[in-house]
């Protein structure tokens, strides 16, 4: 899973980038052209409380690939000022299954804003317009050519070309409107066909407030008032201090824990933003448990037990037999899994079962 952190200048994306991936790329370059790649381990207590049970040899976490992205340069007429970044900047934006946005909500006047004053509201909706507009552009394009040289080939290839105008000409005006494309509901038939485009504006975003330190007792207040004027449709919003969050990961345990102590914080805002990441592009984790290793396994919720028996091995997933299933809670309680088939806890399951979240399984399956 991958998600692009993007942000206009100065908002403290680079900051956030470090902080979730306890990074040291170069910060306070306002817009530089740097693109910061990290791997982050999803944090998942279950997978600890299982292994005092089993005692694996290791204990293998989910992950999420975080991309620190530049801020794209602002549009003018004629150009679009997303399509400006370097072709790897904007193909890693496009393949991100997600974004991370983040909105400047501190206050310094040794480092003032570009626009001479801090507003979240105006920023998020000032990178959103350049998403739908770079969106825009894209549609206009393939419009363009598909009303001209897709009037030509076989009757099949027509055909599709048709469905696909149809569909695009449907999202046009909703761009037009100011409108991202997760906002509407799209049939399977459409979403098979917009796939490919990997519009900016289908993905769900996680709007991350940078809050300062004085400000965290506010911080509840600022989310919801941002809320209340952003109504869009697979899009959360949390808040964090960055820049605490930096101190923190360079403290001891021990120390880091009286700094929250001091500042009046219950917890660090980085597991949770990570597990927000998590839920945002609708990932579930089910669960592995042996002498070997304890691990969790990302999938898409609703997934079947062949679909999470192929993210272990495609093998697994030819030769389906069953998938002998028990809850997180169950198997901790009883301490195994003979103990836990010895009191009748443990499941068989088929092809079809649909797979919860803290599911841990044995696949059985014929070699």
């Amino acid at each position: 899973m991958q998600i692009a952190i993007v942000g206009l200048a100065g908002c403290g994306k680079t900051t956030v980038f470090n902080t979730l991936t306890r990074g040291h790329a170069e910060t306070g370059g306002y817009g530089g052209l740097q693109l910061n790649v990290g791997v982050v381990k999803v944090p998942d207590g279950r997978l600890d409380k299982l292994a005092v049970v089993f005692k694996p040899k290791k204990i293998v976490q989910a992950d999420v690939t975080y991309v620190d992205l530049p801020a794209p340069p602002a549009s003018t007429e004629g150009h679009v000022g997303t399509e400006e970044l370097p072709a790897e900047h904007l193909a890693r934006l496009r393949d991100a299954e997600a974004l991370l946005h983040v909105v400047r909500a501190w206050d310094d006047q040794a480092r003032p804003h570009a626009s001479g004053s801090v507003d979240p509201a105006r920023d998020l909706e000032q990178l959103d317009l350049e998403f739908i507009l770079a969106d825009l552009a894209m549609v206009d394009r393939r419009l363009e050519r598909l009303r001209g040289s897709g009037r030509h080939g076989t009757p099949a290839e027509r055909e599709a070309n048709e469905r696909e105008e149809g569909a695009l000409a449907r999202l046009k005006p909703i761009l037009e409107a100011g409108r991202p494309i997760r906002d509407e509901a799209l049939d399977p038939e459409e979403e098979r066909l917009l796939r490919g485009f990997r519009f900016l504006t289908q993905k769900p975003v996680l709007v991350l407030l940078n809050v300062g330190e004085s400000a965290l007792s506010e911080a509840p207040a600022l989310i919801a008032n941002v809320q209340a004027g952003y109504p869009h449709k697979h899009a959360m919003i949390d808040s964090l201090s960055a820049r605490i969050e930096m101190e923190l990961g360079e403290l001891e345990p021990d120390e880091a824990a009286v700094f929250m102590e001091e500042l009046g914080l219950a917890e660090s805002s980085l597991d949770r933003v990570i597990a927000l990441s998590y839920r945002l592009v609708g990932l579930i984790s089910f669960l592995t448990a042996g002498p070997d290793e304890v691990r969790a396994w990302p999938i898409p919720d609703g997934s079947s037990a062949v679909e999470a028996a192929g993210a272990i091995h495609t093998d697994l997933a030819k030769g389906f037999i069953r998938a002998e299933t028990i809850g997180y809670e169950d198997l901790l309680l009883l301490g195994s899994m003979a103990e836990a088939k010895k009191h009748g806890k443990v499941r068989a399951e088929g092809r079809t079962y649909r797979v919860r979240d803290g599911d841990v399984l044995e696949i059985l399956f014929s070699r």
